[in-house]
């Protein structure tokens, strides 16, 4: 069946853009496909579905470049990950060419340092920053009250899966500051809770815009 909304973004770090079909009505279901002409040129499509409560429950992930491919599956059950992961050909060539660092592998060593967090950020997609946003209803929480989340971070494109420390801040009209340890912006949101600016990374496009 046809999903009903469609987002598009244009990268503002590196030229690429974002694509993505949705569901939100009882959670979210989507699936997209993000590309990114770095650190190496690559498309990742992606398919993700929460619970009711907007906690993630699966997450699809395949990215593939020049001579290489990966994917990794992120699946929570009873407050546990388990992740499945899988690669073709070879990225680190890719990325050493390029005059970058050699990847991670995809996938985790660890899953059980992923408890607790209860969202999947995959990088470089300002989708999943809904994913907090509409759990804790921060669009009408208390403004200036951080909220510190545990996160399963899928890194773009080596589909390494770390842990990550994030903050939330609800800053009132429709606004958001997010933070790691090393990071901050304040992201602009629709009525949704779907990002509309993301300072650096992201920015929604609209028909005719």
């Amino acid at each position: 069946m046809p999903l009903p909304t469609a987002l598009f973004w244009e990268r503002r770090d590196v030229s690429g853009a974002e694509h993505a079909l949705l569901e939100s009505r009882t959670g979210l279901y989507a699936h997209g496909t993000a590309l990114a002409a770095g650190p190496v040129p690559y498309a990742c499509h992606y398919e993700l579905q929460t619970d009711p409560d907007w906690v993630t429950t699966r997450l699809d992930v395949r990215a593939e470049g020049a001579g290489w491919a990966r994917s990794v599956r992120l699946e929570l059950a009873a407050g546990r990950w388990r992740i499945t992961a899988s690669e073709q050909g070879d990225l680190d060539a890719a990325l050493v060419a390029s005059g970058h660092a050699r990847a991670g592998l995809p996938g985790s060593e660890d899953p059980d340092l992923l408890y607790g967090a209860f969202d999947a950020d995959l990088g470089g997609s300002p989708l999943t920053n809904t994913l907090p946003i509409r759990r804790l209803h921060l669009g009408t929480a208390e403004t200036g009250v951080a909220h510190r989340l545990n996160v399963a971070w899928v890194l773009v494109p080596s589909l390494e899966v770390v842990q990550a420390d994030q903050i939330y801040t609800p800053l009132g009209d429709n606004r958001v500051r997010f933070a790691s340890e090393t990071f901050s912006a304040d992201l602009i949101l629709d009525d949704e809770g779907f990002v509309e600016e993301y300072p650096g990374l992201a920015r929604r496009v609209r028909p005719g815009s």
